[in-house]
């Protein structure tokens, strides 16, 4: 059997991640060859990947960020099985390097961020790979990104929910955009105004307010006149402009935005939550 040094043992640790023993054990294995021992490592990973492909990965990390030049934000997911995972600094930097890859890559869906490239691997081989380190299943489970003339990120403390939103304009404070950012993760609306909310959401909601006031026995001449005010609420409950600004009560997100540019606007805006 070759004999393992540790300066062996710690690059191939380095280079994978692994733990010391299962380095030592996977060079042993390997008669020393560093090429195979990595390999070994890997086929472990997705051993347990297939073992434990049935488990809930219900945890994770949600982290959002935007380029330099605030042009492009981009959310990431990683999820795993348990809190403890997820709160560990190696976790969390594993998802903010699949970050910022998305960023720097711009791939156009999930698929094209788990082949992209990363420290000479593909990002899912990688988190296969981890899968057999930390010993729980692991799932890159959501990315969505965000073009705009300015884009702000936000993530709640904790790492479980996080937001992009997408402006017209660059050149105003950028606290107002973390405000609306912060709206967004707190408020979860459905659409930036009422012309964006769809048409088979206002029918549905249409039909929930009929329903609803049918068994309250109200006159059915007056039914459609109530459904639309329900529908009315909703759009003041569920569209970001005509919320209630969190900051400030007593205006809409709106008026929040009016009183600090009138041609300022939301363009767009991405939200994911572990919990919601």
């Amino acid at each position: 059997m070759a004999q393992i040094s540790a300066s062996d043992v710690s690059k191939l640790r380095k280079s994978t991640g692994a733990g010391m023993m299962d380095c030592k054990k996977a060079l042993e294995e390997a008669n020393g060859d560093f090429d195979k021992a990595v390999d070994i490592i890997r086929k472990k990973g997705q051993a347990i990947a297939n073992k434990r492909a049935d488990r809930e990965a219900t945890e994770g990390a949600v982290l959002a960020d935007v380029t330099s030049d605030e042009k492009r934000g981009a959310i990431v997911v990683l999820n795993c099985e348990t809190d403890f995972v997820a709160k560990n600094d190696s976790f969390i930097e594993l998802t903010k390097k699949i970050l910022d890859k998305a960023l720097n890559e711009k791939p156009s869906d999930l698929d094209a961020l788990k082949n992209i490239d990363m420290e000479g691997r593909k990002i899912n081989d990688i988190v296969v790979e981890q899968i057999g380190i930390i010993g729980e299943k692991l799932d890159l489970a959501y990315y969505d990104s965000l073009e705009a003339e300015k884009v702000v990120s936000y993530i709640h403390p904790g790492n479980k929910l996080a937001t992009i939103v997408g402006f017209n304009k660059s050149d105003f404070d950028n606290q107002v955009a973390k405000d609306v950012a912060m709206q967004v993760a707190a408020m979860n609306p459905e659409a930036i105004d009422k012309d964006d909310v769809s048409e088979d959401i206002k029918q549905r909601e249409l039909e929930i307010g009929k329903e609803q006031a049918r068994n309250e026995g109200k006159p059915e001449n007056i039914i459609e006149k109530i459904a639309m005010g329900k529908l009315n609420k909703f759009y003041k409950e569920s569209t970001l402009l005509n919320q209630d600004f969190i900051k400030e009560s007593k205006m809409t997100v709106r008026q929040y935005l009016e009183s600090v540019d009138k041609e300022l606007k939301v363009t767009g805006f991405k939200r994911y939550s572990l919990s919601v």
